[in-house]
Protein backbone atom coordinates (compact mmCIF):
# COMPACT_ATOMS: atom_id res chain seq x y z
CA UNK A 1 0.00 0.00 0.00
CA UNK A 2 1.27 3.38 -1.08
CA UNK A 3 -1.34 5.40 0.83
CA UNK A 4 -0.46 5.20 4.41
CA UNK A 5 1.02 8.30 5.27
CA UNK A 6 0.06 11.54 5.76
CA UNK A 7 2.04 15.03 6.47
CA UNK A 8 4.93 17.13 5.67
CA UNK A 9 6.42 18.23 8.78
CA UNK A 10 3.76 16.23 11.59
CA UNK A 11 3.99 12.87 8.99
CA UNK A 12 2.27 10.06 10.18
CA UNK A 13 2.23 6.30 8.50
CA UNK A 14 0.07 4.05 9.86
CA UNK A 15 -0.26 -0.27 9.61
CA UNK A 16 -2.35 -3.48 10.51
CA UNK A 17 -5.40 -4.82 10.12
CA UNK A 18 -8.57 -5.54 11.54
CA UNK A 19 -7.56 -9.74 12.61
CA UNK A 20 -4.00 -9.31 12.31
CA UNK A 21 -1.88 -8.67 15.24
CA UNK A 22 -2.60 -5.70 15.76
CA UNK A 23 -2.58 -1.78 14.74
CA UNK A 24 0.47 0.24 14.57
CA UNK A 25 1.51 4.55 14.00
CA UNK A 26 4.69 6.11 13.29
CA UNK A 27 4.90 9.53 13.67
CA UNK A 28 7.64 11.88 12.34
CA UNK A 29 7.85 15.57 13.58
CA UNK A 30 7.08 15.36 17.25
CA UNK A 31 8.48 17.54 19.35
CA UNK A 32 11.14 16.79 21.93
CA UNK A 33 10.40 17.46 25.39
CA UNK A 34 6.35 16.63 25.49
CA UNK A 35 5.13 14.10 28.36
CA UNK A 36 2.39 12.08 26.56
CA UNK A 37 1.26 9.19 28.24
CA UNK A 38 -0.59 5.73 27.06
CA UNK A 39 -3.74 6.80 29.44
CA UNK A 40 -4.01 10.24 27.56
CA UNK A 41 -4.31 8.41 24.42
CA UNK A 42 -6.09 5.68 25.50
CA UNK A 43 -8.70 8.64 26.74
CA UNK A 44 -8.96 9.54 23.32
CA UNK A 45 -9.58 5.94 21.80
CA UNK A 46 -11.90 4.63 24.29
CA UNK A 47 -14.36 7.23 22.85
CA UNK A 48 -14.22 5.35 19.45
CA UNK A 49 -13.79 1.30 20.46
CA UNK A 50 -16.51 -0.74 19.69
CA UNK A 51 -18.48 -2.76 22.17
CA UNK A 52 -19.72 0.22 24.31
CA UNK A 53 -23.30 -0.08 23.90
CA UNK A 54 -26.11 -0.60 21.58
CA UNK A 55 -25.18 1.89 19.01
CA UNK A 56 -21.57 0.01 18.27
CA UNK A 57 -20.67 -3.14 16.67
CA UNK A 58 -20.56 -5.86 19.21
CA UNK A 59 -16.59 -6.41 19.00
CA UNK A 60 -14.74 -5.95 22.25
CA UNK A 61 -11.76 -4.67 21.46
CA UNK A 62 -10.09 -2.82 24.65
CA UNK A 63 -7.90 -0.81 22.24
CA UNK A 64 -5.20 0.45 24.61
CA UNK A 65 -2.22 1.56 23.21
CA UNK A 66 1.41 1.00 23.65
CA UNK A 67 4.30 3.67 23.35
CA UNK A 68 6.69 1.21 22.07
CA UNK A 69 9.41 4.56 21.12
CA UNK A 70 10.39 7.79 20.50
CA UNK A 71 10.60 8.40 24.34
CA UNK A 72 13.54 8.49 26.63
CA UNK A 73 13.48 5.45 28.74
CA UNK A 74 14.95 7.67 31.92
CA UNK A 75 16.69 10.72 32.93
CA UNK A 76 19.34 11.35 30.08
CA UNK A 77 22.08 13.07 32.57
CA UNK A 78 22.15 14.10 36.16
CA UNK A 79 20.28 17.57 36.83
CA UNK A 80 18.43 16.51 33.92
CA UNK A 81 14.42 15.31 34.18
CA UNK A 82 13.48 14.02 31.17
CA UNK A 83 12.53 10.52 31.68
CA UNK A 84 9.37 9.61 29.40
CA UNK A 85 9.59 12.91 27.33
CA UNK A 86 9.32 12.58 23.28
CA UNK A 87 13.43 12.39 22.38
CA UNK A 88 12.38 13.83 18.51
CA UNK A 89 13.14 10.18 17.65
CA UNK A 90 9.94 8.78 15.74
CA UNK A 91 6.86 8.33 17.98
CA UNK A 92 5.31 4.88 17.68
CA UNK A 93 2.59 3.23 19.37
CA UNK A 94 1.53 -0.24 18.84
CA UNK A 95 -2.17 -1.22 19.61
CA UNK A 96 -3.00 -4.94 19.78
CA UNK A 97 -6.14 -7.11 18.86
CA UNK A 98 -7.18 -8.59 21.72
CA UNK A 99 -10.55 -10.11 20.34
CA UNK A 100 -10.10 -11.81 17.31
CA UNK A 101 -11.68 -15.20 17.94
CA UNK A 102 -11.71 -17.94 15.57
CA UNK A 103 -16.16 -17.73 15.63
CA UNK A 104 -15.42 -14.58 14.07
CA UNK A 105 -12.78 -15.06 12.26
CA UNK A 106 -15.03 -18.29 10.43
CA UNK A 107 -18.10 -15.92 10.49
CA UNK A 108 -15.99 -13.91 7.45
CA UNK A 109 -14.55 -16.72 5.88
CA UNK A 110 -17.59 -18.46 5.38
CA UNK A 111 -19.26 -14.89 3.31
CA UNK A 112 -16.00 -13.89 2.04
CA UNK A 113 -16.49 -14.96 -1.41
CA UNK A 114 -19.58 -13.09 -1.92
CA UNK A 115 -18.10 -9.24 -1.39
CA UNK A 116 -20.84 -7.01 0.70
CA UNK A 117 -22.27 -4.27 -0.95
CA UNK A 118 -21.60 -0.86 -0.06
CA UNK A 119 -18.13 -1.97 1.47
CA UNK A 120 -14.81 -2.15 0.03
CA UNK A 121 -14.64 -5.96 -0.34
CA UNK A 122 -15.29 -6.27 -4.02
CA UNK A 123 -12.57 -3.76 -5.13
CA UNK A 124 -10.02 -4.80 -3.07
CA UNK A 125 -10.54 -7.99 -4.79
CA UNK A 126 -9.60 -6.54 -7.86
CA UNK A 127 -6.88 -4.70 -6.51
CA UNK A 128 -5.00 -7.40 -4.33
CA UNK A 129 -6.51 -10.87 -5.76
CA UNK A 130 -6.59 -13.94 -3.42
CA UNK A 131 -4.28 -12.54 -1.29
CA UNK A 132 -6.42 -9.52 -0.02
CA UNK A 133 -6.71 -9.28 3.59
CA UNK A 134 -10.37 -9.69 4.05
CA UNK A 135 -11.16 -11.38 7.55
CA UNK A 136 -12.62 -8.78 9.19
CA UNK A 137 -12.43 -6.49 5.73
CA UNK A 138 -8.10 -5.87 7.02
CA UNK A 139 -7.17 -2.44 6.44
CA UNK A 140 -10.75 -1.33 5.06
CA UNK A 141 -12.44 -2.05 8.32
CA UNK A 142 -13.55 1.06 10.18
CA UNK A 143 -11.00 -0.69 12.87
CA UNK A 144 -8.26 1.19 11.19
CA UNK A 145 -9.46 4.31 12.26
CA UNK A 146 -7.98 3.58 16.00
CA UNK A 147 -4.78 4.54 14.47
CA UNK A 148 -6.15 8.02 13.86
CA UNK A 149 -7.39 8.57 16.58
CA UNK A 150 -4.14 7.48 18.76
CA UNK A 151 -1.84 10.12 15.98
CA UNK A 152 -4.00 12.35 16.54
CA UNK A 153 -4.02 12.45 20.34
CA UNK A 154 -0.34 12.91 19.91
CA UNK A 155 -1.30 15.72 17.39
CA UNK A 156 -3.26 17.75 19.79
CA UNK A 157 -0.81 17.59 22.76
CA UNK A 158 1.46 19.82 20.13
CA UNK A 159 -1.73 22.09 18.91
CA UNK A 160 -2.19 22.99 23.15
CA UNK A 161 0.59 24.39 23.05
CA UNK A 162 0.02 26.96 20.70
CA UNK A 163 -3.85 27.64 21.97
CA UNK A 164 -5.25 25.58 19.43
CA UNK A 165 -8.32 23.46 20.13
CA UNK A 166 -10.09 21.26 18.61
CA UNK A 167 -13.47 19.69 19.18
CA UNK A 168 -16.19 17.03 17.15
CA UNK A 169 -19.60 16.14 17.75
CA UNK A 170 -22.64 14.51 16.06
CA UNK A 171 -24.92 17.20 14.07
CA UNK A 172 -27.01 14.68 13.01
CA UNK A 173 -28.19 11.16 12.88
CA UNK A 174 -30.82 8.53 11.17
CA UNK A 175 -32.54 12.22 9.51
CA UNK A 176 -32.50 13.18 13.48
CA UNK A 177 -30.49 16.93 13.61
CA UNK A 178 -29.07 18.75 16.16
CA UNK A 179 -30.87 22.39 16.64
CA UNK A 180 -28.33 25.06 16.86
CA UNK A 181 -26.59 25.79 19.99
CA UNK A 182 -23.58 28.07 21.24
CA UNK A 183 -20.35 27.14 20.16
CA UNK A 184 -19.00 28.01 23.70
CA UNK A 185 -22.21 25.21 24.64
CA UNK A 186 -21.25 23.07 22.43
CA UNK A 187 -17.57 22.82 23.51
CA UNK A 188 -18.40 22.07 27.12
CA UNK A 189 -20.82 19.62 26.47
CA UNK A 190 -18.32 17.88 24.23
CA UNK A 191 -15.97 18.47 27.18
CA UNK A 192 -18.38 17.19 29.28
CA UNK A 193 -19.10 13.84 27.21
CA UNK A 194 -15.19 13.14 27.37
CA UNK A 195 -15.31 13.38 30.75
CA UNK A 196 -18.11 11.28 31.60
CA UNK A 197 -16.82 8.65 29.33
CA UNK A 198 -13.23 8.39 31.36
CA UNK A 199 -14.70 7.93 34.37
CA UNK A 200 -17.38 5.67 33.58
CA UNK A 201 -14.60 3.05 31.31
CA UNK A 202 -14.57 0.00 32.92
CA UNK A 203 -10.99 -0.89 31.24
CA UNK A 204 -9.46 2.68 32.07
CA UNK A 205 -10.03 2.18 35.77
CA UNK A 206 -8.85 -1.84 35.69
CA UNK A 207 -5.89 -0.59 33.62
CA UNK A 208 -5.22 2.94 34.57
CA UNK A 209 -6.41 3.88 37.30
CA UNK A 210 -5.58 0.46 39.21
CA UNK A 211 -2.06 0.81 38.14
CA UNK A 212 -2.17 -2.44 35.90
CA UNK A 213 -0.11 0.02 33.21
CA UNK A 214 2.51 2.17 34.40
CA UNK A 215 4.89 4.30 32.79
CA UNK A 216 7.43 3.04 34.49
CA UNK A 217 6.91 -0.37 32.99
CA UNK A 218 9.23 -1.89 30.12
CA UNK A 219 7.34 -3.62 26.99
CA UNK A 220 7.86 -7.09 28.38
CA UNK A 221 5.96 -6.32 31.42
CA UNK A 222 2.84 -4.64 29.55
CA UNK A 223 2.46 -7.44 26.83
CA UNK A 224 1.74 -9.72 29.82
CA UNK A 225 -0.92 -7.61 31.43
CA UNK A 226 -2.49 -7.49 27.57
CA UNK A 227 -2.14 -11.16 27.49
CA UNK A 228 -4.21 -11.19 30.71
CA UNK A 229 -6.46 -8.91 29.73
CA UNK A 230 -7.27 -10.59 26.04
CA UNK A 231 -8.54 -14.30 28.12
CA UNK A 232 -10.41 -12.12 30.06
CA UNK A 233 -11.76 -9.75 27.46
CA UNK A 234 -15.60 -11.95 27.70
CA UNK A 235 -16.09 -10.90 31.32
CA UNK A 236 -14.30 -7.28 31.38
CA UNK A 237 -17.08 -6.58 28.10
CA UNK A 238 -19.45 -7.17 30.94
CA UNK A 239 -18.45 -4.43 33.10
CA UNK A 240 -18.62 -2.05 30.10
CA UNK A 241 -22.30 -1.92 30.38
CA UNK A 242 -22.35 -1.36 33.91
CA UNK A 243 -23.25 2.50 33.79
CA UNK A 244 -26.62 4.18 35.47
CA UNK A 245 -27.70 6.51 32.54
CA UNK A 246 -30.11 8.35 34.45
CA UNK A 247 -27.41 9.19 37.14
CA UNK A 248 -25.09 9.96 34.23
CA UNK A 249 -27.18 12.55 32.15
CA UNK A 250 -27.90 14.16 35.94
CA UNK A 251 -23.93 14.31 36.73
CA UNK A 252 -22.57 15.22 33.34
CA UNK A 253 -25.87 16.85 31.42
CA UNK A 254 -25.10 14.61 28.53
CA UNK A 255 -26.37 11.71 26.56
CA UNK A 256 -24.39 8.28 27.59
CA UNK A 257 -23.73 7.03 24.23
CA UNK A 258 -24.53 9.86 21.79
CA UNK A 259 -22.19 12.63 21.85
CA UNK A 260 -24.51 15.53 20.82
CA UNK A 261 -24.80 19.04 22.68
CA UNK A 262 -28.66 18.80 22.83
CA UNK A 263 -29.41 16.05 25.06
CA UNK A 264 -33.31 15.90 23.55
CA UNK A 265 -32.16 15.65 19.90
CA UNK A 266 -29.58 12.63 21.11
CA UNK A 267 -32.57 10.62 22.73
CA UNK A 268 -34.52 11.20 19.41
CA UNK A 269 -31.10 9.90 17.42
CA UNK A 270 -30.88 7.00 19.36
CA UNK A 271 -34.47 6.03 19.65
CA UNK A 272 -34.52 6.59 15.22
CA UNK A 273 -31.17 4.18 15.32
CA UNK A 274 -32.44 1.31 16.68
CA UNK A 275 -36.04 1.39 15.41
CA UNK A 276 -34.06 1.41 12.03
CA UNK A 277 -31.55 -1.36 13.18
CA UNK A 278 -34.23 -3.29 14.53
CA UNK A 279 -35.59 -3.53 10.73
CA UNK A 280 -32.03 -4.84 9.79
CA UNK A 281 -30.95 -1.75 8.36
CA UNK A 282 -28.46 0.72 9.21
CA UNK A 283 -28.27 4.73 9.45
CA UNK A 284 -25.88 7.89 8.77
CA UNK A 285 -25.41 11.03 9.65
CA UNK A 286 -23.64 14.34 9.71
CA UNK A 287 -20.40 14.83 12.25
CA UNK A 288 -19.47 18.55 12.90
CA UNK A 289 -15.46 19.70 13.27
CA UNK A 290 -14.57 22.44 14.97
CA UNK A 291 -11.05 24.36 15.23
CA UNK A 292 -10.28 27.38 17.42
CA UNK A 293 -7.44 29.49 18.09
CA UNK A 294 -6.16 29.40 14.82
CA UNK A 295 -3.54 32.18 13.86
CA UNK A 296 -4.41 33.79 10.88
CA UNK A 297 -2.76 33.12 7.29
CA UNK A 298 -2.41 29.05 7.97
CA UNK A 299 -2.36 27.09 4.47
CA UNK A 300 -0.42 25.98 1.97
CA UNK A 301 -1.74 27.23 -1.80
CA UNK A 302 -1.96 25.89 -4.31
CA UNK A 303 -2.53 22.31 -3.34
CA UNK A 304 -2.61 22.08 0.36
CA UNK A 305 -4.89 24.43 0.92
CA UNK A 306 -6.69 24.09 4.39
CA UNK A 307 -10.15 23.80 3.13
CA UNK A 308 -8.18 21.08 1.32
CA UNK A 309 -6.59 19.60 3.37
CA UNK A 310 -9.92 19.41 5.08
CA UNK A 311 -11.27 17.48 2.52
CA UNK A 312 -8.74 14.45 2.73
CA UNK A 313 -11.05 13.37 5.45
CA UNK A 314 -13.26 11.25 2.98
CA UNK A 315 -9.50 8.87 3.93
CA UNK A 316 -12.19 7.99 6.71
CA UNK A 317 -14.09 5.53 6.19
CA UNK A 318 -17.46 5.59 5.65
CA UNK A 319 -16.84 9.23 4.77
CA UNK A 320 -18.65 10.59 1.64
CA UNK A 321 -18.26 13.99 1.80
CA UNK A 322 -16.77 17.33 3.64
CA UNK A 323 -18.37 20.58 3.42
CA UNK A 324 -16.47 23.55 5.11
CA UNK A 325 -18.35 26.62 6.39
CA UNK A 326 -21.89 27.02 4.76
CA UNK A 327 -20.38 24.03 1.95
CA UNK A 328 -23.40 23.10 -0.44
CA UNK A 329 -25.62 25.94 1.19
CA UNK A 330 -23.54 28.48 -0.78
CA UNK A 331 -24.90 27.51 -3.91
CA UNK A 332 -28.24 29.39 -3.48
CA UNK A 333 -26.83 32.32 -1.51
CA UNK A 334 -25.69 35.50 -2.97
CA UNK A 335 -22.49 37.41 -2.53
CA UNK A 336 -24.08 40.04 -0.43
CA UNK A 337 -25.65 36.82 1.63
CA UNK A 338 -22.43 34.78 1.90
CA UNK A 339 -19.63 37.25 2.22
CA UNK A 340 -18.18 37.74 5.88
CA UNK A 341 -17.89 41.11 6.50
CA UNK A 342 -15.52 42.77 8.73
CA UNK A 343 -14.77 45.58 10.95
CA UNK A 344 -12.53 46.55 13.05
CA UNK A 345 -11.85 45.16 16.91
CA UNK A 346 -10.12 46.06 19.93
CA UNK A 347 -7.34 43.42 19.22
CA UNK A 348 -8.08 42.25 15.93
CA UNK A 349 -10.90 41.87 13.06
CA UNK A 350 -14.35 40.85 13.71
CA UNK A 351 -15.83 39.02 11.31
CA UNK A 352 -20.24 39.40 11.28
CA UNK A 353 -20.77 36.08 9.79
CA UNK A 354 -18.19 32.65 9.27
CA UNK A 355 -19.85 31.18 5.84
CA UNK A 356 -16.38 30.67 4.93
CA UNK A 357 -15.84 28.46 7.96
CA UNK A 358 -12.85 30.11 9.09
CA UNK A 359 -10.80 29.99 5.19
CA UNK A 360 -9.98 31.98 2.26
CA UNK A 361 -8.24 31.60 -0.11
CA UNK A 362 -6.90 28.15 1.17
CA UNK A 363 -5.41 30.23 4.36
CA UNK A 364 -6.90 30.44 8.11
CA UNK A 365 -8.71 33.97 8.74
CA UNK A 366 -8.67 33.68 12.46
CA UNK A 367 -11.82 32.81 13.13
CA UNK A 368 -13.24 29.12 14.34
CA UNK A 369 -12.15 26.62 11.63
CA UNK A 370 -15.88 24.33 11.00
CA UNK A 371 -16.40 21.57 8.84
CA UNK A 372 -18.67 19.34 8.22
CA UNK A 373 -18.49 15.91 7.31
CA UNK A 374 -21.68 13.46 5.50
CA UNK A 375 -21.24 9.59 6.94
CA UNK A 376 -22.84 6.59 5.24
CA UNK A 377 -25.14 4.28 6.80
CA UNK A 378 -22.90 1.00 8.08
CA UNK A 379 -22.59 -1.35 5.20
CA UNK A 380 -23.02 -4.41 6.81
CA UNK A 381 -26.68 -4.91 7.05
CA UNK A 382 -29.28 -7.49 8.09
CA UNK A 383 -30.85 -7.95 4.94
CA UNK A 384 -30.37 -10.15 1.60
CA UNK A 385 -28.32 -7.79 -0.77
CA UNK A 386 -27.45 -8.83 -4.21
CA UNK A 387 -24.00 -9.71 -5.04
CA UNK A 388 -21.94 -11.81 -6.88
CA UNK A 389 -19.15 -15.01 -6.18
CA UNK A 390 -15.86 -12.97 -6.54
CA UNK A 391 -13.98 -16.48 -7.43
CA UNK A 392 -17.05 -17.90 -9.65
CA UNK A 393 -18.32 -14.39 -11.25
CA UNK A 394 -21.79 -15.96 -10.38
CA UNK A 395 -24.79 -13.87 -9.23
CA UNK A 396 -25.03 -14.69 -5.48
CA UNK A 397 -27.10 -13.43 -2.19
CA UNK A 398 -25.57 -12.32 0.41
CA UNK A 399 -26.91 -12.43 4.08
CA UNK A 400 -25.05 -10.72 6.48
CA UNK A 401 -24.28 -12.39 9.61
CA UNK A 402 -20.73 -10.68 10.84
CA UNK A 403 -20.76 -8.01 13.70
CA UNK A 404 -21.89 -5.05 12.70
CA UNK A 405 -22.67 -1.44 14.07
CA UNK A 406 -26.36 -0.16 13.51
CA UNK A 407 -24.65 3.15 12.70
CA UNK A 408 -21.06 4.34 12.24
CA UNK A 409 -21.74 8.41 12.75
CA UNK A 410 -21.43 7.54 16.80
CA UNK A 411 -17.98 6.76 16.35
CA UNK A 412 -17.05 8.74 14.06
CA UNK A 413 -16.94 11.78 15.67
CA UNK A 414 -13.54 11.45 17.56
CA UNK A 415 -12.05 9.94 13.83
CA UNK A 416 -12.97 13.39 12.48
CA UNK A 417 -11.55 15.50 15.75
CA UNK A 418 -8.25 13.25 15.05
CA UNK A 419 -7.78 13.56 11.80
CA UNK A 420 -8.22 17.63 12.03
CA UNK A 421 -5.49 17.45 14.95
CA UNK A 422 -3.16 15.75 12.09
CA UNK A 423 -4.22 18.07 9.47
CA UNK A 424 -3.75 21.28 12.04
CA UNK A 425 -0.45 19.83 13.45
CA UNK A 426 1.34 20.08 10.32
CA UNK A 427 -0.03 22.90 8.84
CA UNK A 428 1.07 25.06 11.58
CA UNK A 429 4.54 23.69 11.54
CA UNK A 430 4.79 24.41 7.69
CA UNK A 431 3.56 28.23 8.92
CA UNK A 432 5.48 28.78 11.74
CA UNK A 433 8.58 27.57 9.84
CA UNK A 434 7.85 29.45 6.87
CA UNK A 435 7.19 32.81 8.82
CA UNK A 436 10.54 32.13 10.96
CA UNK A 437 12.63 31.43 7.77
CA UNK A 438 11.02 34.58 6.25
CA UNK A 439 11.73 36.57 9.07
CA UNK A 440 8.14 37.52 8.81
CA UNK A 441 7.55 35.66 13.09
CA UNK A 442 7.18 38.67 15.35
CA UNK A 443 4.52 36.41 17.71
CA UNK A 444 1.26 37.46 15.44
CA UNK A 445 0.88 33.65 14.92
Amino acid sequence: MLGCTYGRMFRTTVAGGSYQEGLSLSIQGVPPGLAIRENEIYADLLLRKPGQGELDSPRREPDIPIIYSGTNVSDTMEGVENKGHTNGTPFVVLIPNLDRHFEHIEEYRVTNRTPRPGHASYASYQKYGTADDAIGAGFFSGRYTATLVAAGAVAKQVLAKHGIEIFSYVKEAAGVRCPKVPMDTIREKVSSFKKMRRETDAVYKMVYDEGRITPDMRFLEKMAVLADIEENVPEISKEVQKYDPDAVREKYEVHPRMNCPDVDAANEMVEKILEVSAGGDSSGGVVEVVATGLPAGMGEPVFSKLDGELGRMCSIGAVKGVEVGAGFGCAKMTGSEFNDQMRSGEDNVKFESNNAGGIAGGLSTGQNVVARLAVKPTPTIAKEQQTIDKLSGENATLEAVTRRDPTIVARIWPVAEAFTALIMADQLMMHKGYRAVAGLDNGQG
